[in-house]
């Protein structure tokens, strides 16, 4: 896959933290060598988080993050705020640039415990090293930070390299993501794609996951065949030999399942997905919950990306009848959407949450561990689909991993 076409999920997550007036985005725009943050002597001109795609030697592909001052002030300033610390839940690494001038903050310190206690790897950037005072170089860092230091002037361009090396020493660990279907395929095997074509679907394009799967399968030398549902049958009829794994829109999963032999293995965009960002086998267990539901309980469908709801959305539409045909109980459904993911999640019996083609495998962890430690089970989209037709033990045959967390049916 071309560089300039990596989806956002797949790139490194960098976030530029620090004070309003630290020089946050003049390290940006010495970083990335472009002018993607707007530079004053105001404080507090980044007014919101400033997110772009980029490619960055000597790290690949990455989305750059400038947020605000986390020491903004007043009602917006505390939305602000709020909105980065949202940020920190998708940063796989993160550079605290702190004014050289004036050193260490109760602030700096403040967002350095929360990497600490995110687990987010960072670099701490004393910025305006031009303009410093030997008096202020950090001198009253613990023995164990100073590793982390690097000493850079975001005007001059002193060790501004430097600064580039230290983040992509952080972020090496990000270079052999799991694949999404292709370490399961060998060259020259067939694999079916159903991919209906229905009101929710982007006028001359496939979604994003049909999109990166396909490209995933070609990798591995395979070939993709991609059909709607209703052409499926006379497809595999066609082929002339059978293919390795049938891959559904979960939308369609038990029209697919009825119309594909049992020999063949099945299962769905958004359990590939699960697995490649590291939670299937939660999702799985999650999906017990459905059986559990009573009238009244709270159930949140939360979807990692914003677009317009059509007629018979899937998240908002579709799962909530399947919910309620199944359970036969009369339940309240709550919507989230994008960064908007709630921190208290107590009041929820159950969590159905999207593919997260759009999210990062960190946010993605960040939200499945919000759930576990509130003792909220968390399923997605294509195993509550599933598990609600009957068929969730063959949509994860391929995985024998998760087979002993199956849920009775």
């Amino acid at each position: 896959m071309s560089l300039n076409n990596t989806p956002s999920a797949n790139r490194v997550h960098i976030g530029f933290f620090g004070r309003r007036n630290a020089g946050k985005s003049s390290v940006v725009n010495a970083v990335t060598g472009q002018n993607l943050a707007v530079v004053s002597q105001v404080k507090g001109t980044t007014t919101d988080p400033v997110q772009k795609a980029m490619e960055l030697l000597p790290m690949g592909p990455v989305v750059i993050i400038d947020t605000p001052g986390i020491d903004d002030e007043g009602t917006l300033g505390e939305l602000r705020v709020r909105k980065t610390r949202q940020i920190l839940n998708k940063t796989d690494a993160a550079v605290l640039v702190i004014d050289g001038t004036t050193g260490i903050t109760a602030a700096d310190k403040e967002i350095l415990k929360i990497f600490k206690e995110k687990e987010i790897p960072y670099v701490l950037a004393f910025n305006k090293e031009d303009l410093r005072e030997e008096t202020n170089d950090g001198k009253d860092f613990p023995e164990a930070e100073k590793e982390h230091i690097v000493r850079i002037s975001a005007q001059t361009g002193f060790q501004i390299e430097k600064l580039k090396e230290k983040i992509a020493g952080l972020t090496a660990a990000k270079e052999n993501p799991q694949r999404i279907v292709g370490d399961l395929l060998n060259p020259s095997d067939f694999v079916v794609l159903v991919t209906p074509i229905d009101k929710a679907a982007p006028k001359g394009r496939l979604i994003l996951p049909q999109q990166q799967t396909i490209r995933d399968i070609l990798e591995a030398g395979a070939v993709a065949v991609v059909v709607q549902d209703h052409e499926l049958p006379g497809t595999l009829q066609q082929l002339g030999r059978q293919p390795a794994m049938v891959i559904t829109d979960s939308q369609a999963f038990a029209r697919v399942s009825k119309d594909t032999p049992p020999e063949i293995p099945l299962t769905s965009f958004s359990i590939l997905f699960a697995r490649q960002k590291g939670n299937l086998e939660t999702a799985v267990q999650g999906a017990a919950a459905i059986g559990r539901l009573q009238d009244q309980d709270k159930v949140l469908i939360s979807e990692g990306c914003t677009h317009h709801r059509q007629c018979d959305d899937i998240g908002s539409v579709k799962i909530p009848r399947w919910l309620k045909e199944y359970t036969g109980k009369q339940l309240e459904i709550e919507l989230s959407s994008g960064t908007e993911f709630p921190q208290d999640l107590s009041a929820y019996k159950l969590i159905i949450h999207c593919g997260g083609c759009m999210l990062n495998e960190r946010e993605m962890r960040y939200r499945q561990k919000c759930a576990k430690e509130q003792g909220v089970p968390i399923t997605n989209y294509g195993i509550a689909i599933a598990c609600m037709q009957g068929i969730l033990r063959r949509s994860v045959e391929l995985f024998p991993q998760v087979l002993a967390h199956l849920p009775e049916q």
